[in-house]
């Protein structure tokens, strides 16, 4: 890292090389310097070039802020995977719910609309163009 040691130099966004980005991950990685040290002892300018690097050349993940999960035991992972099944199943179940109730409900609004216009005899719905009107019919035969 000792090239890198001279003093704060700001620089552009497309003079970093692939050799300079790798240096500054591995220094923070290890612990020695923070992200925001390293911009300032780099004269790194953007906030998040650091953490988009470690994303991209590190062990960074971006999504858990933590360390990679590439020193769990298998078990670990295990566990971790089944966790996340449950959560999936558990939101899939939730949306498929939402999805039938949203179906009941516009089914409900369509009766609703056709007895009006029958029971008040005014036409609720739009007259559509005919290319239109075509369009709409085909959503509704899907149902």
């Amino acid at each position: 890292m000792e090239q890198f040691n001279n003093q704060y130099v700001k620089r552009s966004q497309k003079d970093y090389s692939l050799s300079f980005k790798l240096a500054v991950v591995g220094e923070v990685e290890s612990g020695s310097i923070g992200n925001r040290a390293a911009m300032r002892k780099y004269g790194i300018q953007g906030h998040g070039t650091i953490t988009e690097w470690r994303r991209k050349y590190g062990n960074f993940d971006l999504d858990n802020r933590s360390q990679s999960k590439a020193m769990q035991t298998p078990e670990q992972k295990i566990r971790e995977l089944e966790e996340k099944l449950k959560r999936l199943e558990h939101q899939n179940r939730f949306l498929e719910n939402r999805l039938v109730k949203s179906e009941d409900k516009a089914s409900i609004l369509d009766k609703l609309i056709d007895l009006a216009e029958e029971e008040y005899l005014i036409q609720v719905r739009k007259n559509f163009s005919p290319d239109q009107s075509n369009i709409s019919a085909k959503k509704t035969k899907k149902r």
